[in-house]
């Protein structure tokens, strides 16, 4: 068994809380079906958003999750680099498994494809 890091990142049109928390569950629920795993498997979920982000904590929309109240959750700031991605949620899944680094499938959605166009890319190819 490893402990492994899933990443995923997300964005939002507006600082709002329900299209943030909408926003951080689906991401989640598109890294936990993309790599079949349960809450009991996380080590921890490490969660960053950029500076633009402060209607609410998306922590708050796993907590909500059944299953997940136990999960070990933190919250931070993006390092705010110029030009960077504005409204931005990014995770760090850290989960036990037997998978091998290659076997994980990182998920990025709506404007924060183009983070990692080769990922993007590799978990599209493999879908089909």
């Amino acid at each position: 068994m490893f402990c492994r890091g899933i990443r995923g990142a997300t964005t939002v049109e507006h600082n709002e809380a329900e299209e943030i928390l909408s926003a951080t569950g689906e991401l989640l629920r598109a890294i936990v079906e993309a790599n079949d795993f349960r809450p009991e498997d996380i080590c921890s979920v490490f969660i960053t958003v950029t500076e633009d982000i402060t209607a609410t904590f998306p922590a708050r929309a796993i907590r909500t999750m059944v299953g997940w109240e136990l999960v070990p959750l933190m919250c931070s700031l993006e390092v705010p680099v110029e030009n960077s991605l504005p409204k931005c949620i990014r995770l760090m899944v850290q989960v036990n498994t037997v998978k091998s680094q290659a076997e994980i499938n990182h998920i990025y959605l709506k404007e924060a494809k183009a983070l990692r166009p080769d990922i993007v890319k590799l978990t599209n190819e493999a879908a089909r």
